[in-house]
């Protein structure tokens, strides 16, 4: 079907397909405890259920970003729409325990593989002017508006309306993610595009242009940075709620707004933070103010899980700067693998920056957890600590690793185009 847009700015309708299609991220950790309750499930039948989203986007993603390189990225987006609204309906009219959840939350988690980084190269092959990055930067800042709004409003649908509610009226949001791309992106056709299209293992798995990548001292530096960062980004939203009922039970003063809400508030920053970083990171180098950011990001971390005893405000200024610079980095990260990557495998290398970033949000909260439990338990201040320690660890580590192994500090260049 033929679009009804000519020469458009896709920019504005990729971010708004952008939040739509994310609205489904936090629909099961928002009603986790109600299904925890409803199908008798342990804790750890509960999180293989959370689990079983990233499980969906690692096990797409691969294929869903190499065929970006060989058709048209939109037709690839429509698929990931279309998954994204079917496992969210499943969710809520055909889930009713643990392996039917299993299914469907695999379901939406492809969905998201189908549009997250897809949308990326949608966006990056139709963009003809200006400075790139900054479009890439808004994209990918754009995650966290989806994801607050995935919050806040799975949480005023549950409580209105029920759980079963919450799958079936988010689904709404990646169908309207579908209908923007397949009406108002136009098509693209580029001569690499054309002839038949032969889907074989290795473009599953495409090893040999990971390896390519991965040679690529700049680009595999961006990859490797993403994974530290997600680790701990992913770890800090899925306990931070937690971090704020502990800080409440152990001086007994409450927040100014309920947990969730608050965590939900704190998640928007990150949004400004990215932009604002990648603007910053054109000034003085992605390097650099991926380096400042990181180790920023580790000490507000420690000074966060230390601060518990301390007044409310202080604790909920520390987790907003902690919040902050965390995604400081976020578009920088994205932005300079999409310009560092050669063209001819620029879809592979984004495959691999996306599966292993989602590969450390898998593992994050796991660590997280464990840590604390190894150290403690939730009711130790010192085994909050070190837990927090256990996420913010690993930004330090890539930090040291790749200034020791010459990763390039240069100021990057401006292309007005990838």
């Amino acid at each position: 079907m033929p679009t009804i847009a000519g020469k458009i700015n896709c920019t504005p309708l990729m971010l708004a397909a952008q939040i739509c299609a994310l609205l489904g991220f936090a629909c099961y950790a928002v009603t986790l405890t109600t299904l925890q309750a409803q199908w008798d499930l342990s804790n750890f039948e509960s999180g293989l259920i959370a689990s079983a989203f990233f499980f969906g986007y690692i096990l797409v993603v691969p294929l869903a970003t190499v065929l970006t390189d060989r058709v048209d990225a939109r037709k690839i987006y429509l698929f990931g729409g279309l998954s994204g609204v079917t496992g969210l309906l499943g969710m809520g009219l055909f889930a009713n325990g643990f392996y039917s959840a299993f299914f469907f939350m695999a379901l939406n988690g492809a969905g998201l593989a189908g549009t997250y980084m897809p949308g990326l190269k949608v966006l990056s092959d139709r963009v003809q002017y200006g400075e790139v990055t900054r479009h890439i930067s808004f994209y990918t800042a754009f995650f966290g508006i989806g994801a607050g709004l995935s919050y806040l409003i799975s949480g005023w649908i549950l409580e209105a309306l029920g759980w079963e509610a919450v799958f079936e009226w988010i689904a709404l949001g990646p169908l309207t993610a579908l209908l923007i791309v397949w009406l108002l992106i136009p098509a693209l056709d580029k001569p690499e595009w054309r002839g038949p299209l032969r889907i074989q293992v290795g473009d599953v798995f495409p090893i040999q242009k990971w390896k390519m990548v991965l040679q690529n001292k700049e680009a595999s530096g961006y990859i490797f940075g993403y994974t530290a960062h997600s680790l701990e980004l992913f770890a800090s939203r899925s306990w931070l709620v937690a971090f704020f009922v502990f800080c409440t039970a152990y001086t007994g003063e409450a927040f100014f707004l309920a947990a969730t809400t608050l965590a939900g508030v704190i998640n928007f920053f990150g949004v400004p933070a990215s932009i604002l970083g990648n603007e910053m990171a054109i000034k003085i180098g992605r390097q650099n103010w991926i380096c400042f950011v990181m180790l920023t990001s580790a000490i507000l971390g420690i000074a966060l899980a230390a601060a518990t005893g301390q007044g409310w405000w202080v604790i909920a200024l520390l987790a907003t700067g902690h919040s902050i610079f965390i995604m400081a980095d976020s578009a920088t990260l994205t932005a300079g693998l999409v310009t560092s990557a050669q063209p001819q495998i620029k879809g592979a290398a984004m495959g691999l920056h996306s599966l292993m970033g989602f590969g450390g949000g898998l593992l994050g909260p796991a660590i997280f957890g464990f840590v604390l439990d190894l150290s403690g338990s939730q009711e130790s201040q010192s085994a909050w600590v070190w837990a927090y320690f256990s996420i913010v660890i690993w930004g330090v580590l890539f930090v040291l690793f790749e200034r020791r192994n010459g990763w390039s500090s240069r100021k990057p260049k401006s292309p007005t185009n990838s």
